[in-house]
């Protein structure tokens, strides 16, 4: 009978999943692998450095540009290329520049557009 043995993956996967900047994480979890029974503990029961990434960041791109209301790719037309705390976040939102306007109507449009779509394809 063979023992089935836990899938593994990459520190930068298990990041990606737990939505956190790998950079931030601690060392002993950036140096290592991590089970799925690890990944699924780290999400029931957040240790306290997930639990402070998750709310002051530094953030990855993809929850940056939930925060800001942008795209990926908005956030690279504005410059934005690093990962930001989250009083970095409240101080784009507070200047809101010119970019930070224009990248999110671009993606106010883009969604309208999506829906309109997805409802074309349903009808």
């Amino acid at each position: 009978m063979k023992s089935q043995k836990s899938q593994t993956m990459k520190p930068s996967t298990a990041a990606k999943k737990l939505e956190v900047y790998l950079e931030a994480t601690p060392a002993e979890f950036q140096e290592g692998v991590v089970s799925r029974d690890e990944l699924n503990a780290l999400q029931a029961d957040p240790p306290q450095w997930l639990r402070d990434l998750r709310r002051n960041g530094p953030f990855p791109r993809q929850i940056l540009a939930l925060k800001l209301g942008v795209s990926i790719s908005g956030l690279a037309r504005g410059g934005i290329t690093e990962a930001l705390t989250s009083d970095q976040v409240e101080e784009i939102k507070a200047a809101c520049p010119d970019w930070l306007r224009r990248e999110r109507a671009v993606q106010v449009e883009t969604l309208k557009e999506a829906a309109r779509l997805k409802q074309r394809k349903a009808d």
